[in-house]
């Protein structure tokens, strides 16, 4: 069933319920005061007869009798009213009848306690008198002297008389029903169409979301529930239109990373396979052989690093390399990542230089750390053409901090937002061979340094060369760890 016509459903029952309710207490409140009203009326004239009766028989005279009773009941006639009189013995005096009517033991007896007895309808009273062809209601009313029973009375009304107000009451009932369905339909489509109109809004969002447009919006008003829920789907809407881009941003560098990846390896495998032939073929010269091997040695190893990176990505992103950390000095390993690197420096024109201390103390895994050292400077020799790198060590306050500071074509805000990224490339056209073309570097540099619980930071300008700056704690002073 659709919202709208669940809405109005709703409403219409709440309608009907409520009305249903008040209507029924209305009823029993205007039934009830209907026949206590006419129980009062007719005690009113049974204690006026009965003042009377005890007239007589204190004073001899016969002012009840069947004459005057006749004028009585001629004159009560217009309303209705009809008397029974019953004597000291609960047998029926007037009206005269041929039979001989007498009141139950039982009745006699609640009469002769000086109580009265309601009957509401006496064809449906447990036969306190007997039935008539018209019901009537009406009370039992005995008369005494002190605390004897002379007589008692019973004087009656039509139960259509006493009930008149009642149908009245509903058939008010009815047209107040009528009445409220008629306003409560009419209120329920506006309020239901308010309601579903809502709903119907972010049915219609969700289905252009689900198309792939994440440029949606929903505008509200209010502050109830649903509107709650739109501002809520805005929000929603907004983290997955960043995750999209994000998720087609690593498409992009990872379609360009295969790109790359391809274009690198089918060099070396070209040259290693040209030379392989060569070889087979006796087409190298003699002298020229050991050079060749020794490219084919440097290509193989460019590709297995390659290779390697990747691997060594994954296993660190999933967790799955254990840290062996211990406490050394970090010198020794910045001197062999210069030495190391130094060549490599040298045939950009760039200048190499170490300055730390003697002693720099820290708790890291040494091929780990020294893994990220070679990543850095890589990065920097990639990026730095006829310039100056600078590695520096310092200790801090419960840590030790290594810096690689460079002078070459620096970076923007924008590209240093996604340098630790995986297949990032801050300048892809200035990659050069055997210095960290795959894009994984920094992105290796940035998981190694989180599972050791440091931090690693960077601060660069464009055409002001870029410094970056690792963080490693002491033992139980780690930050960051990876969950």
């Amino acid at each position: 069933m659709k919202s709208i016509y669940q809405h109005l459903l709703s409403f219409l029952l709440i309608i009907i319920t409520t009305v249903s309710i008040i209507g029924y207490a209305e009823i029993k409140s205007v039934t009830t005061q209907s026949y206590e009203q006419n129980y009062q009326r007719m005690e009113d004239y049974a204690s006026s007869l009965g003042d009377l009766a005890a007239s007589d028989q204190k004073n001899g005279t016969v002012m009840l009798n069947s004459e005057f009773l006749d004028k009585l009941q001629f004159v009560l006639r217009g309303d209705d009213l009809h008397l029974h009189i019953f004597n000291n013995q609960g047998v029926q005096i007037y009206p005269k009848s041929r039979r001989l009517l007498r009141l139950k033991r039982n009745v006699f007896a609640v009469l002769s306690s000086g109580r009265e007895i309601h009957i509401r309808n006496n064809n449906e009273s447990k036969s306190y008198l007997h039935h008539t062809k018209n019901p009537y209601t009406g009370v039992i009313v005995p008369w005494m002297s002190g605390h004897k029973i002379i007589g008692a009375i019973w004087v009656g009304s039509l139960v259509k008389d006493v009930e008149r107000p009642i149908e009245t009451a509903k058939h008010n009932l009815i047209n107040a029903l009528i009445i409220a369905l008629l306003v409560g339909l009419v209120m329920s489509i506006i309020l239901s169409y308010y309601s579903t109109n809502k709903i119907n809004r972010l049915s219609r969002a969700t289905k252009k979301v689900q198309s792939g447009n994440f440029d949606v919006q929903i505008e509200y008003k209010g502050n109830d529930e649903i509107d709650q829920l739109a501002a809520s789907f805005n929000k929603m809407v907004q983290a997955l239109k960043k995750y999209d881009q994000e998720v087609k941003t690593q498409e992009k560098r990872r379609d360009q990373f295969m790109a790359d990846a391809a274009h690198e390896m089918r060099t070396p495998l070209t040259t290693i396979n040209g030379i392989l032939e060569g070889l087979q073929y006796d087409a190298i010269p003699e002298e020229s052989k050991p050079k060749s091997i020794d490219l084919m040695r440097r290509e193989t190893k460019r590709l297995i690093r390659l290779v390697n990176e990747n691997l060594d990505y994954e296993k660190i992103r999933n967790n799955q390399i254990n840290l062996s950390k211990t406490k050394f000095n970090a010198k020794k390993i910045l001197e062999d990542v210069a030495i190391q690197l130094r060549q490599n420096a040298d045939k950009a024109n760039d200048q190499l230089e170490l300055k730390v201390p003697d002693e720099l103390p820290i708790y890291a895994d040494r091929d780990r750390l020294t893994q990220i050292i070679v990543n850095l400077v890589q990065n920097a020799i990639q990026f730095t053409t006829n310039g100056h790198i600078l590695i520096s060590g310092r200790r801090i306050t419960h840590g030790t901090q290594v810096i690689v500071k460079d002078d070459g074509i620096g970076m923007s805000k924008k590209q240093m937002k996604y340098i630790f990224e995986r297949f990032f490339k801050a300048d892809p056209s200035r990659a050069r061979l055997g210095t960290g073309e795959s894009g994984l570097g920094l992105a290796i540099v940035s998981s190694l340094v989180k599972q050791h619980g440091g931090k690693v930071e960077v601060t660069s300008e464009i055409g002001q060369g870029a410094e970056f700056t690792i963080t490693i704690y002491d033992q139980g002073y780690e930050q960051y760890l990876s969950k």
